[in-house]
C-alpha cells in the first residue's frame, strides 16, 4: 500500500508529472482506434477533444502554466459526464435504446461498436435473404461471445472515468503548487523588493554651442 502511495506522490511532482500524464491517458488513443474501426463518430470527436486537452495539460505542466491545468481539470469534468452517458447508453438505462437511438454515429449509419463482431470468442454468421436487411446492409448473427460488447464499452468508459479522476487530482494539485509559487514570488516583490531598477541608457553625446559669424 505504501508503494502505491509513493508512486502517486511521485507522479504528482511537477518534474515527473509530464511523464505520468500521457501514460495515464494512453487509453484514449486505444479507444480512438477502436471507435474509428466501428465508425462511432460521436466518440471519435470526443476522444479527439480529450487528446487535445491532455496535450494542453502536458504543456501547462512543462511551462508552469496553472491556467492551462485549470482548463484541463474543467475538461475532465465534462469527460467524466460523457463517459457516464456512454455507460448508461450501452446498458440502456432509462429510455435509452441501442436499437432506436444511433447517437454514436450521429444517426448517419447503423454501425455498432467494433466489439460487437470482434469481441472475445464472438462467432459471426451472416444471415442470408433476411427481411430485416435494409438497402446496402446485411444482417449477421453474433454468438459465443465471452463478454458482450455493451459491457466492453461500459468497462472502457469506467476506466476512462477512473483515469480522469486521477488526472483531475493531478491538475488541481500541480496548479495549486504553481499558484503558490507565483504568490510567493509576488509577495517577495520580484526584483522590486531590493529597489532594483533597470539601468537607464545615457547618451555620451555632448552638445556644443554653435557660433556663427555675423
Amino acid at each position: 500500500m505504501g508503494y502505491h502511495a509513493d508512486l502517486v506522490s511521485l507522479c504528482l511532482r511537477p518534474p515527473v508529472a509530464p511523464r505520468c500524464l500521457p501514460a495515464l491517458q494512453v487509453a484514449a488513443l486505444q479507444r480512438q482506434i477502436f471507435d474509428f474501426l466501428g465508425y462511432q463518430w460521436a466518440p471519435i470527436l470526443a476522444n479527439f477533444l480529450h487528446i487535445m486537452a491532455v496535450i494542453l495539460g502536458i504543456f501547462g505542466t512543462v511551462q508552469y502554466r496553472s491556467r492551462y491545468l485549470i482548463l484541463y481539470a474543467a475538461w475532465l469534468v465534462l469527460w467524466v459526464g460523457w463517459n457516464a452517458f456512454i455507460i448508461c447508453f450501452y446498458l440502456e438505462v432509462g429510455q435509452l435504446s441501442q436499437d432506436r437511438d444511433f447517437i454514436m454515429t450521429f444517426n448517419t449509419s447503423l454501425h455498432r461498436s467494433w466489439w460487437m463482431e470482434n469481441g472475445p470468442g464472438c462467432l459471426v454468421t451472416p444471415v442470408l435473404n433476411s427481411r430485416l436487411a435494409l438497402e446496402d446492409h446485411h444482417v449477421i448473427s453474433v454468438t459465443g461471445c465471452l463478454l458482450d460488447y455493451p459491457y466492453i464499452e461500459a468497462l472502457s468508459s469506467a476506466l476512462q472515468i477512473f483515469l480522469a479522476l486521477f488526472g483531475f487530482v493531478f491538475a488541481c494539485y500541480v496548479s495549486k503548487v504553481f499558484l503558490e509559487e507565483e504568490d510567493s514570488f509576488d509577495f517577495i516583490g520580484g526584483f522590486d523588493s531590493y529597489g532594483y531598477q533597470a539601468p537607464q541608457k545615457t547618451s555620451h553625446l555632448q552638445l556644443q554651442p554653435l557660433y556663427t559669424s555675423g
